[in-house]
């Protein structure tokens, strides 16, 4: 086993170095109603510099404390419903909550976001992410009037060595 390790070491070694790159953008995402939405379709149409990538990873941050990010089915219609509803079971509005300056869907809300999560790590394959079939990017918006939503999207990767970029999804 050590020889084989060896070899693998050595040809790695031996490799022409790859240039990573860093890219980084802020997407503004309209309001959302309260609720888990896809917005796999938006981010990249939001971010053609995606196109360009042959290997990374994309860091997709939302800059908020009451909306989250989660990878989720993209195909049945009610996922994101049913989602949200056990959501709203785990932290439900009510006057248990000491921080209610904002209203009664802004504790349930930070809850909930801190449970989803804030952002999400991604690869990158062949200028897209890859994710599974059934996969897709989701924001939840988790209160009533969240408003407008920023991302910030970092990519970490190599671009293609010829200076093409892929196909965008869904014209292949």
């Amino acid at each position: 086993q050590r020889a084989t390790l060896r070899s693998v070491r050595t040809q790695a070694a031996e490799a022409p170095p790859m240039a990573t790159e860093w890219f980084q953008k802020t997407i503004s995402l309209p309001p959302y109603k309260r609720g888990c939405h896809v917005i796999t379709r938006k981010v990249y149409d939001a971010l053609p510099e995606l196109s360009q990538y042959e290997v990374g990873l994309a860091n997709i941050f939302i800059m908020h404390t009451s909306a989250s990010l989660t990878i989720n089915e993209n195909a049945s219609p009610d996922v994101p419903l049913d989602l949200n509803d056990a959501l709203d079971r785990i932290a439900p509005e009510g006057n248990m909550y000491r921080h209610s300056d904002e209203g009664p869907d802004d504790m349930p809300a930070h809850v909930k976001s801190s449970l989803m999560g804030p952002s999400l790590t991604l690869p990158i394959s062949g200028g897209r992410f890859a994710l599974g079939t059934w996969q897709g990017i989701y924001l939840n918006e988790h209160r009533n009037y969240g408003g407008g939503r920023t991302l910030t999207v970092t990519i970490q990767g190599t671009k293609r060595s010829d200076g093409r970029s892929y196909p965008p999804p869904g014209a292949r």
